[in-house]
């Protein structure tokens, strides 16, 4: 090969491969930041209306789902480990037109995380600075993290590891002064956050619940999507997500549960900043003001994480031509990173100046549970019927167990709002009549992502 191919080359190969770079507790970090450890708090005035005060009895119903779809999406890691998460398991085991769908669904619940983390900063900043209007966070953030996404994942990974320390002091301090102030009432009923306040009763009000909180575990598929950037994807990817969804979720009955203990109403000063009503019952002015500081350094993090992976998801569905290549599948020459579409994610996410929490948080829930839901099948189709692995071993790892996660997924899916579900419908719609202008009305097969390399 000339001097000149052999450029050409090296170049050719930098504009279309990730600098791997993380290991596992790298990964288990960034899932954790992306999940938020005191996300709990970004809908819990209104889950806590949603469900009447059992917080915590929905997020025990979510992290059972949850645990069942982290490990088949760790299996599907370790089976694939390249970007794209739920759209790449699912092209390789569906074909490139389901896959395009699974894709477009997780698009969505991508396109949306990062703007709940903006939207709850200028919400929570212009608590604490009233002086000052929301947009103006929203609109700060949005180019700072933007900025930090561009440099790389690297600068990404060293944030999220002071963010998680400064969460981690918090909730040692929440939990202090929040098992002090109900111990010391004299009065406390330790099974209220189970049992609920009566005022919404039912399962079903529950199971409404636990369908928003899906949201908050989207850490750990997150953590898939980064399978370029880890040094030993193979066996740290799989491993990072079941860590990172057990942790994430123990964290968030836990907080849940001592929040309502603290704070036994489901009546707030502003819905969506209920936490702060919770804050000021535990500790004050003091609390209120370390957990804002907490939260939006939380929110922050999130939103790293969240345009880090949203950005990597369109990187993979261009380099492969299902979305325009020139403009979401090449890679910055000088950072390694997927710039365009990065400033994309950016651009979309000033959305959060026009849109409400409630409503930003029920269309990630959809679009995460059509995702999970595609990933479980995709154990059953490649393990079983394109491994044809045999034998009560295989039945209980790639039929059962992944059949129980699809089925509690849909199960939480059927338990979205009748708003969520329309405008849901919507979207893949919308994303079926993209395939059909891109196929030339399904004459031409869909483009399929070249994983051989």
């Amino acid at each position: 090969m000339s001097h000149s191919n052999h450029n050409a080359t090296a170049q050719d190969t930098s504009q279309t491969h990730l600098k791997r770079a993380l290991g596992v507790p790298s990964l288990v970090f960034f899932g954790l930041v992306y999940m938020v450890p005191l996300t709990v708090f970004t809908t819990y005035g209104i889950v806590t209306q949603v469900t009447g005060g059992r917080v915590p009895a929905a997020y025990v119903i979510t992290l059972l789902a949850m645990v069942f779809t982290a490990r088949s999406y760790a299996k599907m890691a370790g089976a694939m480990p390249f970007a794209g998460s739920a759209y790449t398991y699912t092209q390789k085991s569906f074909g490139a037109g389901i896959g395009f769908v699974a894709g477009w669904a997780l698009l969505l619940d991508y396109l949306f995380l990062p703007m709940i983390n903006y939207l709850v900063i200028g919400i929570y900043l212009s608590a604490a600075f009233p002086m000052i209007p929301a947009w103006v966070f929203v609109v700060s953030a949005i180019v700072l993290v933007t900025v930090l996404n561009v440099i790389g994942i690297v600068s990404v990974a060293r944030a999220n590891i002071v963010i998680i320390a400064a969460q981690a002091i918090f909730i040692v301090v929440f939990a202090a002064l929040g098992i002090a102030s109900f111990t010391g009432s004299g009065s406390v009923d330790l099974t209220a956050p189970f049992t609920g306040d009566g005022s919404a009763p039912g399962f079903d009000n529950v199971m409404a619940g636990a369908a928003i909180l899906c949201l908050s575990f989207l850490g750990f598929d997150a953590v898939s999507t980064l399978s370029e950037e880890a040094k030993d994807a193979k066996r740290a990817v799989p491993r990072a997500i079941v860590i990172a969804t057990v942790t994430g979720g123990l964290i968030y009955i836990v907080l849940s549960y001592l929040a309502q203990l603290v704070y036994p109403s489901n009546q707030f000063a502003d819905v969506d900043s209920g936490a702060l009503d919770v804050m000021a019952a535990a500790g004050g002015e003091f609390l209120t003001a370390f957990f804002t500081a907490a939260y939006v350094a939380g929110a922050c993090g999130s939103a790293l994480t969240s345009q880090a992976s949203v950005s990597r998801i369109l990187f993979a569905m261009g380099r492969d031509g299902v979305l325009p290549k020139s403009y979401f599948g090449r890679l910055s020459p000088r950072f390694h990173t997927p710039t365009i579409a990065t400033l994309t994610v950016g651009g979309v996410s000033l959305l959060a100046l026009a849109v409400d929490l409630a409503f930003i948080s029920e269309m990630v829930s959809f679009g995460a549970l059509i995702a999970f839901s595609a990933v479980n099948l995709s154990v059953i189709k490649h393990f079983i019927i394109d491994e044809k692995n045999r034998g009560s071993r295989a039945v209980l790892s790639s039929i059962v167990l992944p059949g129980i996660g699809f089925c509690l997924t849909l199960w939480l899916w059927t338990s979205l709002s009748p708003r969520t579900l329309l405008i849901g419908a919507i979207w893949l719609v919308l994303g079926v009549g993209y395939l059909a202008f891109v196929t030339r009305g399904f004459r031409r097969p869909t483009p399929m992502l070249d994983l051989a390399d």
